[in-house]
């Protein structure tokens, strides 16, 4: 994964924030909406579309595009950089692809320890009964 082409491949678009702000809402496009079209991606190798699909079908739209909204600050330029660091997160995250588990042995020095754990206790339930004449 190439990060700078990623980078290059994705798409901004400036809309106005929404909620309370006065004026400076109403006049500043400072809103910034992130568009990555995952399918198109030449960034990407045709695994890592496939895994990074499978893992973000729940925010990719029907045509596999991401989209990704920020208006946390005043500043496009600030939301701009954390939408971008967001999205990278958010693609790394995806391609991350976990180890395979493997299975422990069991010491035989256990197997053996619970094998005569379980004859003593034999032995003691055997003891508490009456003997037979």
């Amino acid at each position: 994964m190439d990060t700078e082409k990623l980078v290059s491949e994705i798409s901004y678009k400036a809309v106005r924030s929404s909620g309370a702000g006065g004026q400076n809402v109403n006049k500043v496009s400072s809103k910034v909406v992130l568009s990555f079209d995952l399918l198109k991606s030449q960034a990407l190798s045709d695994e890592e579309k496939a895994i990074a699909e499978n893992n973000l079908s729940t925010r990719l739209t029907n045509d596999g595009i991401l989209i990704l909204n920020c208006d946390e600050d005043r500043s496009q330029l600030k939301n701009k950089d954390i939408v971008t660091k967001r999205f990278l997160d958010i693609i790394t995250k995806a391609l991350h692809v976990p180890k395979a588990r493997k299975k422990t042995k069991i010491p035989k020095s256990v197997i053996r320890k619970r094998i005569k754990d379980k004859k003593n206790l034999s032995e003691i339930k055997q003891n508490r009964k009456k003997p037979r004449l």
